[in-house]
């Protein structure tokens, strides 16, 4: 983004530096406990559990931060320093998300976003290869996910599915979610404190432990621990058809159950489409979800046909008259090759009409019109008319580079089972 000139803020320093870039800055609320303690008079803002990200308007201390895919803690006394200029931990306290904030050296500015799954998406720290939002989106609707549901999720990954979810779930639902490599489950569930570093405990800082369980579990042989309890199954393993006894163990019986399992490879696919059919699921279907880029442009609105085949008829019209015109001028010059001109000093005739110097015929006094004519052309700021601009239609042309394969995503249903004569039903 450009600006036309610095801008200074009431203190002195600038707020906006010409002709830089800004840096993504997100910014989200932790849990009270999980604040740092900076022994200023800030007040700290709790983190609300009824949604994912915190509702407050303004920044705190001890929100934490997105910047170049790395997490920064608000923590008042601190800088943050980049080539973009650099910014007190305090100036971003009290702002509204969005706020645009310039460096105090006058070297850039920044925007504070509130952040959201999408943007965690992309900025989180990756440790494994996570699902992006056009997966996500698919997956969320297609298992019909919504408040209050209960989720299975295996493997954890990165965290980038779970984000999602729990938005989407709030606190009335649950979300399941199982991972194999215990380092990675540690990394999203705990802290862990390195000499240089510290790993954030994503789930907790992010308000969804109390509706999220992560657990340490190889699912393909020890199961889910669950019976007759989860709304849809989400698997993303190398060898989905393993679990998918222990996920149907899970799904609900009383009503129609969904499950999804991620696949790369199209051999992973036939083999969980197998296994779907022995286990009795229905309703089995792969797609492959692949964004394709659009240039969108504005260009003025096309003219229907008529209209033009009209413009060419008169155009050529026009072309014809001029031919006629020079085929008599030409006949006339043919039969009168020595006529002669009148002489300009010849004195005109009682009917002649008068010429000026150059032969050219002058205009009578009734045709300037005299003094007392009006003008022609009124200036008056009344009849100025502006041009109308023409009209534009938007159109769109696909970019020449897209997006190639992420995963194949296999769906099924589980109906509800028919209960028997011998059963009761309540």
């Amino acid at each position: 983004e450009e600006v036309a000139q610095n801008k200074k803020r009431a203190d002195g320093s600038k707020v906006i530096s010409a002709n830089k870039t800004c840096p993504l800055l997100c910014i989200f609320t932790p849990s009270q406990s999980n604040l740092p303690s900076s022994g200023i008079g800030y007040t700290q803002t709790p983190c609300f559990l009824e949604k994912m990200w915190s509702t407050a308007r303004e920044i705190a201390a001890g929100d934490t931060t997105r910047d170049f895919i790395q997490p920064l803690v608000v923590t008042p006394g601190k800088d943050l320093n980049n080539k973009y200029g650099m910014y007190k931990h305090e100036d971003f306290i009290g702002l509204p998300y969005g706020s645009k904030v310039g460096s105090r050296t006058g070297r850039g500015f920044i925007h504070v976003l509130r952040p959201t799954p999408e943007l965690w998406t992309l900025a989180l720290p990756h440790r494994t290869q996570i699902l992006y939002i056009a997966d996500i989106s698919l997956i969320v609707s297609y298992l019909d996910i919504r408040r209050g549901s209960r989720v299975i999720e295996a493997g954890t990954g990165s965290g980038s599915f779970s984000h999602s979810v729990a938005r989407t779930i709030g606190p009335l639902g649950h979300l399941y979610s199982y991972e194999f490599h215990e380092a990675r489950a540690n990394k999203a569930r705990r802290v862990l404190r390195r000499p240089s570093s510290v790993c954030l405990e994503e789930f907790s800082q992010h308000g969804m432990s109390e509706f999220v369980t992560l657990t340490h579990q190889n699912v393909c042989k020890d199961g889910f621990n669950l019976t007759d309890t989860v709304d849809s199954v989400f698997l993303d393993l190398p060898a989905p058809w393993d679990a998918i006894g222990h996920a149907k163990q899970a799904m609900r019986k009383d009503r129609a159950a969904r499950i999804c399992c991620f696949s790369p490879c199209m051999e992973q696919v036939l083999r969980t489409v197998s296994a779907l059919n022995d286990a009795g699921f229905s309703e089995i279907t792969m797609y492959e979800t692949l964004v394709r880029t659009h240039d969108v442009s504005q260009v003025p609105v096309l003219q229907p046909i008529s209209d033009v085949v009209e413009k060419l008829k008169r155009a050529e019209g026009i072309r014809e008259v001029k031919r006629l015109k020079q085929v008599a001028a030409g006949q006339r010059s043919r039969e009168n090759p020595h006529g002669e001109k009148r002489k300009r000093d010849q004195p005109a005739g009682e009917g002649s009409e008068p010429e000026d110097s150059g032969g050219k015929r002058l205009k009578t006094e009734e045709e300037m019109g005299g003094d007392d004519a009006a003008p022609d052309n009124d200036v008056s700021g009344n009849d100025v008319r502006l041009p109308v601009p023409p009209a534009k239609i938007s159109v769109s042309k696909a970019m020449a580079e897209v997006r190639g394969h992420t995963s194949y995503l296999t769906f099924a249903v589980l109906l509800p089972a028919v209960p028997s004569a011998e059963t009761p039903v309540e």
